[in-house]
């Protein structure tokens, strides 16, 4: 019979079939409009083109924060004119970025040629450290300027050489680079350990050490929120001075201890009955992170606790904050990485924690939670 034994083409699954419909020119062009579906392609659409323009937009919000526009606009309204005289901006130039900074939702044009500061710049003014890591991120910009060369790998990122103290022993860190870092860290460190301490209750804490907490923002708000709280930080000695500094403005010197020393340099001290990572596992590797748990594990007394509060990746649910830049952040560093919450569990695990337990927190942009407690001795 002819044509019998002839193979038939694969049959296109229906996922398959609508992803081939949606990429063809003609369906987008009835989508757009057919009246139950044009608004959905038209949502589409922008959406798209805002991926495709965003490299321009994250360029304007870095000029309007360099320049201190939103600084100068929550003072009163001003013109394109005024401004551009105040900045040494020709004003046809500087129309062009209070326009787009309107569009983007971080101004207001008003009558007159006036512009005003919206509701979204104002909430960027009030966000602690946003402005100074929006600056911060031309290092970025420029450790991605190849894209897909960084990816391979055959790139120099600059990021790393900014961050020396993540390499370990070995690394030099000159006391401008410890200050810059340290001031960049303060600065947005207060968000997350707000979020922190909304997602997870101390009741019942008694000694808290927080381990790699920097100039101490999470434990003087830790402190501040638990009055019966006592607590310990441990970090490199070269932040010890502005810890102190804090601890003493906040009035807390005598519930906050300062041990200098390196978690790479073997066990931790002993005492504390819960243990914060704040924004330290995503520095580091696997292998470093695995000592780092096993460490806090034996530090940690029967029924003791840890609690790790850092950005995460979505995991089986990508997740932009986490995914789409974070990930990317931590990759030019050159020994962190971004995981998920799952992730994280996995390895308190094989350190020996159990419970190990993801936390919802209110904004997971800003930081994820996962929390541990040490098993019984056998």
């Amino acid at each position: 019979m002819a044509g019998q034994g002839a193979s038939r083409p694969p049959r296109l699954s229906l996922s398959r079939a609508l992803t081939r419909l949606t990429a063809s020119r003609g369906f987008q062009s009835w989508a757009s409009r057919f009246p139950l579906t044009r608004g959905i392609a038209r949502r589409e659409g922008e959406a798209l083109f805002d991926l495709v323009a965003g490299f321009v937009h994250s360029q304007m919000l870095h000029a309007l924060v360099e320049l201190g526009i939103l600084n100068d606009l929550s003072e009163r309204p001003m013109t394109a004119q005024a401004l551009g005289l105040r900045h040494g901006i020709a004003p046809e130039r500087m129309e062009v970025l209070l326009q787009s900074g309107a569009a983007l939702g971080l101004l207001k044009r008003r009558r007159g040629g006036r512009f005003a500061l919206a509701r979204r710049g104002a909430a960027l003014l009030g966000v602690p450290g946003l402005s100074e890591m929006i600056l911060h991120h031309r290092i970025l910009y420029r450790d991605l300027e190849n894209p897909v060369a960084f990816l391979k790998g055959e790139t120099d990122p600059e990021l790393a050489r900014l961050w020396p103290y993540v390499f370990g022993e070995g690394a030099v860190i000159d006391p401008e680079t410890a200050d810059r870092y340290s001031r960049l860290m303060a600065e947005s460190q207060a968000l997350v350990a707000e979020e922190t301490l909304r997602a997870v209750s101390f009741k019942g804490t008694r000694h808290l050490m927080d381990v790699g907490g920097g100039t101490g923002v999470f434990l003087t708000e830790a402190a501040k929120a638990w009055p019966e709280l006592r607590g310990t930080l441990f970090d490199l000695p070269e932040v010890a001075p502005q810890a102190e500094a804090r601890f003493a403005a906040a009035g807390l010197s005598n519930r906050l201890t300062i041990t200098p020393g390196s978690f790479r340099e073997g066990a931790l001290p002993e005492g504390a009955d819960t243990i914060t990572l704040v924004r330290v596992l995503y520095d580091h590797a696997d292998d470093t992170v695995r000592a780092l748990l096993t460490y806090v594990h034996d530090a940690l007394p029967q029924g003791g606790r840890v609690v790790i509060s850092e950005p995460m990746s979505g995991g089986d649910r990508p997740a932009r904050a986490g995914d789409a830049y974070f990930a990317l952040y931590t990759m030019a560093m050159g020994t962190g990485r971004t995981r998920s919450a799952a992730r994280i569990a996995e390895l308190l695990t094989e350190a020996g924690f159990e419970k190990a337990t993801p936390i919802r927190t209110h904004r997971p942009f800003v930081t994820g939670v996962v929390t541990g407690v040490r098993q019984s001795r056998k």
